[in-house]
């Protein structure tokens, strides 16, 4: 059969590999294998693909940028003031019944080695430790309550980006996706930038779709080289035999679909590849940071040598959701082990927690305060995440540092439909479990959902015999922490 646009003028004849890898680079992959891969898949799936596309009621914020601190960050530390600790420094904990800690290790009450302030008109306690983030305080609506359901870093985690402790459920940034799409058709709805010193733990499946159709499945975004690898094509391209490259392809799906019947899975298979192709004209314009002014490239922190790693990526997020990317995730902390690239302070909290915040900090703080100026604050959320707290005794007796903490920890919020300024919740008086107001990841992902327009309750996913979704069969809206 002769397909159209091809000539025989070409310089040099195409190999099948050289045309498969040729036609879109990432999405120049060989389409006969995907298929004989799939088929056996694509035979069985027979629930719902493709995003809902509209949101359930009216959305109050468009898009999301989610900070994910890996290590768990000690509430004491930064949003939670306790002068309690001050008080009791030194002292066993009593009064709590047994003592819960992840290692068996307790020690005695410790109080911060940061001071606290109140901070802007809204007066928010936030610790020298978060200089920048404490002149920002009037934009944010921070929980003090958070409780997640185990103190172990992996499963954590999970809870926090998928709802479940266990790996495999679709992540939050996936749900989003599936509930709305994007707003650009250039650029993938959900991207991931990993903290560019390391991966988290479990790489990938931190943002993994799932059982949701695979179009939905996080992209990440590489802090260095390339942004993302196998964009283009190896070598130099002729432009008519690339199109007719890309006809060619076009011709065999066609030609599949006819035979085999509409496929969802191919369907998203053949989407993404074609986003591939749009992605190779859209993502240099959205990385190109040398775009920006000196004051903006300053204000990010990118010529400082600690903060431009993160500050880069804080960036890229703000040009991400500004061309209509729905979600962004930024990761701040790599995997665990030695040397330590995490919020983990086991040993050493004054030196473990100085160290991470001195590359975060200021660039949060600059994202915030950009989107801020640009109005779009007011049209999106800005997440800072972490799986769990810090306990508020030392790991150990006459140790520095502090153990996993899952009874009690602080995560914020800022943006469209929140309360700025304020701090809901609050746990006890040294900061060991919840005293008031309770909130649940499950919680916390009802609200986010709920801005964006959508009921937690309704967006669901029919998969193995259940009609799934992000917050399983529990929460609740948190309707003190709207505007």
């Amino acid at each position: 059969m002769k397909y159209p646009g091809c000539t025989g003028t070409d310089p040099v004849p195409l190999s099948r590999r050289e045309l498969l890898m040729r036609s879109g680079g990432l999405g120049g992959v060989a389409l006969s294998w995907l298929l004989a891969q799939d088929r056996p898949a694509a035979a069985a799936a027979s629930e719902r693909t493709g995003a809902l596309l509209s949101p359930h009621f009216p959305a109050r914020a468009k898009y999301v940028i989610q900070i994910f601190l890996c290590g768990g960050v000690s509430h004491v530390d930064t949003f939670d003031y306790k002068p309690e600790l001050i008080r009791s420094h030194g002292k066993p904990l009593t009064g709590k019944g047994p003592v819960d800690t992840f290692f068996a290790q307790p020690g005695n009450l410790m109080k911060s080695p940061w001071e606290f302030r109140r901070r802007g008109e809204s007066g928010l306690w936030v610790s020298d430790l978060l200089p920048h983030l404490g002149k920002c305080a009037d934009l944010l609506t921070v929980v003090r309550s958070m409780v997640s359901k185990s103190n172990n870093h992996t499963p954590a985690t999970f809870m926090m980006n998928s709802g479940f402790t266990m790996n495999g459920f679709p992540s939050m940034g996936s749900w989003v996706s599936y509930g709305l799409g994007t707003d650009n058709r250039d650029l993938p709805t959900f991207v991931v930038l990993p903290d560019p010193r390391q991966l988290p733990a479990g790489g990938a499946i931190n943002w993994t779709a799932g059982f949701l159709p695979a179009a939905h499945q996080g992209v990440t975004f590489r802090s260095k080289g390339d942004p993302i690898l196998d964009l283009f094509p190896a070598g130099k391209t002729v432009e008519h035999t690339e199109r007719a490259s890309r006809e060619l392809l076009a011709q065999i799906d066609r030609e599949f679909t006819q035979r085999s019947g509409d496929d969802s899975v191919l369907s998203a298979r053949l989407r993404s590849y074609e986003l591939a192709a749009r992605m190779q004209t859209s993502v240099p314009d959205a990385v190109n940071l040398e775009r920006e002014s000196p004051a903006t490239r300053e204000l990010y922190g990118l010529n400082g040598t600690v903060t431009a790693g993160f500050g880069r990526n804080c960036l890229l997020a703000r040009r991400l959701v500004e061309r209509g990317v729905r979600f962004v995730q930024l990761f701040h902390g790599g995997a665990f082990g030695s040397p330590r690239i995490n919020w983990d302070a086991h040993e050493d909290l004054q030196a473990n927690h100085s160290q991470e915040a001195a590359s975060m900090d200021r660039p949060v703080a600059a994202l915030l305060q950009d989107l801020k100026q640009r109005g779009m604050l007011d049209e999106g959320l800005v997440l800072w995440t972490t799986e769990f707290g810090r306990t508020p005794f030392t790991q150990g007796l006459n140790k520095p540092g502090r153990d996993h903490h899952q009874h009690a920890f602080t995560c914020w919020m800022a943006g469209a439909g929140l309360r700025p300024g304020i701090a809901f919740g609050e746990s006890d008086e040294v900061g060991y479990a919840v005293g008031r107001d309770p909130v649940t990841t499950y919680d916390l992902h009802a609200t986010v959902l709920h801005l964006l327009g959508l009921d937690h309750k309704r967006l669901t996913y029919y998969h193995n015999g259940i009609q799934r979704r992000l917050t399983d069969v529990h929460g609740h809206l948190v309707e003190g922490l709207l505007a």
